[in-house]
């Protein structure tokens, strides 16, 4: 590969190469400038002379055990025999350099490019007999070791063939793509010869698309082209193409001159499949001018000629070497697979004890974790129960209970049984419902206001002016569905009238409003027009007691508990409400809740 990036510039000069051949001292150079004559005789034609060359590189090779240089002249030999469709030669040479190939234990730049090669000669010998799954399997192969090559050259050769086979299965999209790709990279490497296979490969899509002006403006420039290269198969390429798109424009005279010039050519040079080709077209041209005997006569020589490739002899051959490559392939195999399987048998009896020791530290590290996430949950639960049994407390307030019954006596000291009977019922149902609801780690939503309310109307006779309580639910929320912690909005509630309402003569109103929330959420406002957090702040740093704080601060964990459940997290704030004066009205105290 270093020898060929020293010497590519002038790999194409048949001078040179005689030069470097005769003077060089190392074989591996000399090796290098024989198989480069080879490749320029190939490119004109003298195919005979191309064989004697990359056979002299390959005995070079062979007496120097270099296997990189013997594997390369294998191919180079191969790809002459494909030219002249030799099959069974060309296959032989192609299957020799890919077994030495695989078979190599370093896999270098050099060898995965003859591989590469290898594979791709073999896949356009199955393409020559039509067994073209096979071949797109080769061709496949072979464009995945290119693509890791980050080889141009090969990448435009391998799409070329895949074009090859759409074509030929009629996928004309396919193969137009897949040329076009190919066309680009020859482009991208400045390769003269890419462009004027990609060019006729392209105009014949045309041709085949009844787009014959346009395959002619791609064709006739490649002759000149192919002729200016003295690549003879490509000259004669282009001619039979050109002569078919003339037939079919109906300039007869035109297409019999090149097709004839193109057949010539073929037959001098024993390309056989342009022979085909090129009698296939002449019989197609004198079907459509009448002349019925002469399109007879070329049917039969196309015949005979595609015989010449595809005849029993090469399809029985072929499918007797696939054979014995596979199978001596799947050997190698079960002989590699059966040390692997010692080896597996081997390390199987060493790590028996490790594997053993493992599943016992396996089975008790499991014990532990089970035990700790036991005993994880059994801590949730008394802190859970905790937080109920303190909010309960905290509900139960000795205070709350004092007043409630201070204010029903008051009613019976001054013989207002009718209210102190009327708050009674009150009394008792409120103690009750606490009592009942304490017993339930969720209550439904309906319940819980239900709750609210007979609460409101009994901390309400404290004072001489009774509270405006209201409860508003938005439309679309189903109260006796939706399931909240027991007693939640109580604190709220509380602190609502304890510090709020209380501090205010006249008009004292409260309010809790229900609306619903995206993804799943549900808010809570309890509104109050008590005089502000601000004031109630400053007389409360006056008392003693802090016993609304922690009725908050419990409120909060237990909704983070709730929250836990459902993989969500509640929001809880208080919110000043102020006048157009900036003079505080009271306060809004806002629960967001995931719905459950």
């Amino acid at each position: 590969m270093k020898i060929d990036s020293v010497f590519y510039s002038y790999k194409r000069d048949s001078v040179q190469m005689k030069l470097l051949a005769t003077v060089s001292e190392f074989p591996i150079v000399k090796i290098f400038a024989i198989n480069s004559l080879g490749i320029i005789a190939r490119n004109s034609s003298q195919y005979k002379k191309s064989i004697e060359l990359h056979t002299e590189a390959l005995k070079l090779s062979e007496s120097i055990a270099d296997k990189e240089s013997i594997i390369s002249s294998l191919n180079l030999i191969g790809v002459t025999y494909r030219r002249l469709d030799n099959v069974r030669l060309a296959l032989d040479f192609h299957k020799q350099a890919l077994t030495l190939a695989e078979k190599m234990p370093e896999k270098t730049e050099g060898i995965l490019r003859s591989t590469a090669v290898s594979l791709n000669s073999i896949g356009n010998i199955y393409l020559t007999l039509k067994q073209y799954q096979l071949a797109q399997q080769q061709f496949e192969k072979s464009l995945r070791i290119e693509k890791e090559l980050d080889n141009k050259l090969g990448l435009a050769i391998n799409y070329q063939n895949l074009g090859i086979i759409n074509e030929a299965q009629n996928e004309l999209d396919a193969a137009l793509g897949n040329y076009s790709t190919s066309l680009e990279y020859n482009k991208a490497i400045n390769s003269k010869l890419g462009r004027i296979i990609c060019n006729n490969s392209i105009a014949q899509i045309l041709i085949k698309m009844n787009k014959p002006k346009e395959g002619l403006k791609l064709i006739l420039p490649s002759i000149r082209e192919a002729e200016e290269l003295g690549d003879k198969f490509y000259i004669t390429m282009a001619l039979i193409n050109s002569g078919w798109a003339y037939s079919i424009l109906k300039e007869y005279d035109n297409a019999e001159k090149n097709l004839e010039k193109g057949l010539k050519m073929a037959i001098a040079n024993q390309f056989n499949s342009s022979t085909s080709e090129a009698y296939s077209h002449l019989a197609f041209l004198y079907e459509s001018k009448g002349d019925y005997p002469k399109a007879l006569k070329n049917l039969k020589n196309k015949q005979e000629f595609s015989e010449k490739i595809l005849n029993e002899e090469n399809l029985h051959y072929t499918a007797e070497l696939i054979v014995k490559y596979d199978n001596e392939k799947k050997e190698n195999q079960i002989a590699l697979l059966e040390k692997e399987n010692e080896l597996v048998k081997y390390r199987l009896g060493e790590n028996q004890k490790f594997m053993i020791f493992a599943a016992i530290l396996i089975g008790l590290i499991a014990g532990i974790l089970i035990i700790w996430y036991r005993q994880y949950q059994l801590r949730n639960e008394k802190q859970v129960l905790m937080l109920e049994q303190q909010m309960m407390r905290s509900q139960m307030n000795p205070h709350f209970l004092f007043n409630s019954l201070n204010s029903i006596k008051l009613y019976i000291i001054n013989n207002e049984k009718e209210n102190a009977v009327y708050y009674l019922n009150k009394f008792s149902k409120l103690i009750r419902t606490i009592l009942s609801n304490s017993r339930e780690k969720e209550i439904s939503l309906k319940e819980e206001l239900n709750t609210m309310e007979l609460y409101v109307n009994i901390e309400s006779i404290r004072f001489s002016e009774k509270i405006n309580f209201e409860i508003n639910v938005a439309e679309g929320i189903d109260v006796e569905v939706i399931k909240i912690p027991s007693l939640i909005l109580q604190p709220f509630i509380e602190n609502s009238i304890w510090h709020g309402l209380s501090n205010i003569e006249g008009d004292k109103k409260l309010s809790i409003n229900v609306t619903s929330q995206k993804n799943g959420f549900i808010k809570f406002e309890i509104i109050d027009n008590g005089i502000g957090r601000e004031k109630a702040q400053e007389i409360k740093e006056k008392k003693v007691s802090k016993q609304n704080s922690v009725g908050l601060k419990l409120t909060k964990e237990r909704l983070e508990n709730f929250a836990k459940n459902t993989n969500s997290n509640i929001f809880m704030d208080f919110e000043d409400l102020y006048d157009e004066n900036q003079k505080s009205i009271g306060t809004k105290a806002i629960i967001i809740l995931p719905i459950k």
